[in-house]
């Protein structure tokens, strides 16, 4: 299946790429944006939208701003953020969408930190529904217990330290996903666990009742073998949208018929027949795949 490369402008006149996905068969069943993991691209997300798009749904992937078919020349001067993913790129894909839509069902499947920054969207309450995969932003507190202190030193010792030598964090060279802005990297190496942190009183609370516009159904899946995405990592970010009914579900590899998922695995194309298979129930239906995997 071939996409439509298409661009979207943020409210703040930067620029974006993404990708159309539509099936030519059939009537779409809904809209579905798809928000990256923080420092991968929208490609890797490509096969799964194309799945979505053969059984029904008209997609839309793209790469937030100083991230692949989005990034600047040089990210050297750039002081790109998480917030501005979410309150202006998720926001700009998302307007995009409620215009393109004829379904009245805009949906949003998110990775990780995409799982987490639609919240921050002005917009966000005319989202129908939300699969929140390992949906959360990265505070080493919640990481796995026999995995906290290498991820700690990792991700917030050596990151920030690099990117402030170089301006920018140097992901690809390094082998550690994508290059990345050094708001974004500063962002998640140096946060303390509240999304809010750095905002005046005002801006906090302007941001935390954004997030309570949300009412639109959040499926919100972890994976027991994810060493970022803990249950407990996911549960501090879920509280944020909370006039949202959240449902939880932890699974193990096993479920989903392997020995090991982690973090970044899911939207690999190994699990169509699984997850993949399994996500449409939610997408279609708003019904729940594993109603025997729930947790509080």
């Amino acid at each position: 299946m071939d996409p439509r490369r298409t661009e979207l402008t943020a409210a703040d006149g930067v620029r974006l790429t993404g990708h159309w996905w539509r099936s030519a068969d059939r009537e779409p069943l809904g809209t579905v944006i798809v928000n990256p993991a923080t420092g991968v691209l929208a490609r890797y997300y490509h096969r799964y939208a194309a799945y979505l798009a053969a059984n029904g749904f008209s997609v839309l992937t793209y790469d937030y701003r100083g991230i692949g078919l989005s990034r600047p020349e040089s990210l050297e001067r750039s002081t790109f953020t998480w917030r501005q993913w979410g309150e202006q790129d998720f926001d700009a894909a998302l307007r995009h969408c409620l215009q393109k839509d004829q379904t009245g069902r805009v949906l949003v499947v998110g990775h990780s930190i995409g799982g987490f920054l639609p919240g921050y969207s002005p917009a966000v309450g005319r989202v129908s529904a939300m699969l929140s995969v390992g949906g959360q932003y990265g505070y080493w507190g919640d990481y796995l217990p026999a995995r906290r202190l290498p991820l700690f030193l990792k991700w917030h010792v050596a990151m920030p330290a690099i990117t402030l030598a170089l301006g920018h964090f140097p992901g690809k060279r390094l082998g550690w996903l994508e290059d990345l802005p050094k708001g974004v990297a500063y962002g998640w190496g140096l946060q303390q666990g509240r999304a809010e942190q750095g905002l005046t009183r005002e801006a906090a609370e302007v941001m935390r009742d954004r997030f309570a516009t949300a009412t639109g159904p959040i499926l919100s899946v972890a994976m027991s073998d994810d060493e970022i995405a803990t249950p407990k990592a996911i549960d501090r970010a879920m509280r944020y949208y909370r006039r949202a009914p959240v449902t939880k579900v932890l699974l193990a590899p096993q479920d989903l018929g392997f020995d090991g998922v982690g973090h970044f695995d899911l939207f690999h194309a190994r699990h169509r027949d699984g997850f993949w298979h399994q996500t449409l129930a939610f997408l279609r239906e708003g019904e729940n795949p594993w109603n025997d995997r729930v947790y509080p």
